[in-house]
């Protein structure tokens, strides 16, 4: 590790249920009083969730692959000059929901764009930041369809209502076979940094999981 901070990702295709898993780590390390940030991407800061706003609005369907790419690296790079690096400095935990995989999986193997182009632009606007673990939730993609479906809530520079997708989320089921295949593809790569868990599981079997694995990355951080 190149920081005194513990830098956590999680990953998985939309409806993976990755987001309910670091609120649900977020929580267990506020019981324990543990010095921790909770961000997500694209955004976690004023400048990057302006930028979330323009990728993820579903009026910008005319948005080049190339720009896409691009916006995704500079909200990136705004998140970890702004807030990521200087918590990890800190000594914080950083639980940070998607990052620089989540680019791969879902401009490189999802848009068929070039994936070692992708990864130089994101060294590039992480300073080569990695994270320390990630866990990657796996859904097949009509799981990952039907819980998106059902979700509502506004969104950074947007209003959903009930079934509402972004613009990310309204692509074909063929784009979203890719994305996982895309994660998959990255667990294999990486199996040192990334945990694959089930995601079809219940919640709490899938958090016990988690737990488990983080306590004992914990217990290597602290030593």
């Amino acid at each position: 590790m190149n920081h005194k901070g513990l830098f956590v990702t999680f990953e998985g295709p939309d409806g993976s249920g990755k987001t309910t898993q670091i609120r649900k780590l977020a929580e267990e390390l506020e019981k324990r009083g543990l010095p921790y940030v909770l961000t997500r991407e694209p955004g976690g800061t004023e400048i990057s969730d302006k930028i979330r706003a323009i990728i993820l609005n579903p009026d910008n369907l005319r948005m080049a692959d190339k720009t896409e790419i691009l916006l995704y690296a500079a909200s990136r790079s705004q998140h970890v000059e702004e807030k990521i690096q200087a918590a990890l400095e800190e000594g914080k935990i950083v639980l940070c929901d998607r990052f620089v995989d989540a680019s791969i999986a879902y401009q490189g193997y999802g848009l068929k764009q070039p994936i070692e182009m992708i990864r130089n632009i994101n060294r590039f606007a992480t300073g080569g930041l990695s994270p320390d673990r990630t866990y990657l939730f796996d859904v097949s993609p009509e799981t990952g369809r039907s819980r998106m479906k059902g979700r509502s809530g506004p969104e950074a520079g947007v209003t959903r209502n009930a079934g509402d997708l972004d613009r990310i989320e309204q692509r074909a089921l063929a784009y979203h076979v890719r994305v996982r295949e895309g994660f998959l593809s990255l667990y294999r790569e990486n199996r040192q940094r990334i945990l694959l868990v089930n995601g079809e599981n219940q919640p709490e079997t899938v958090f016990n999981t988690v737990l488990a694995d983080f306590d004992s990355v914990l217990k290597f951080w602290s030593e």
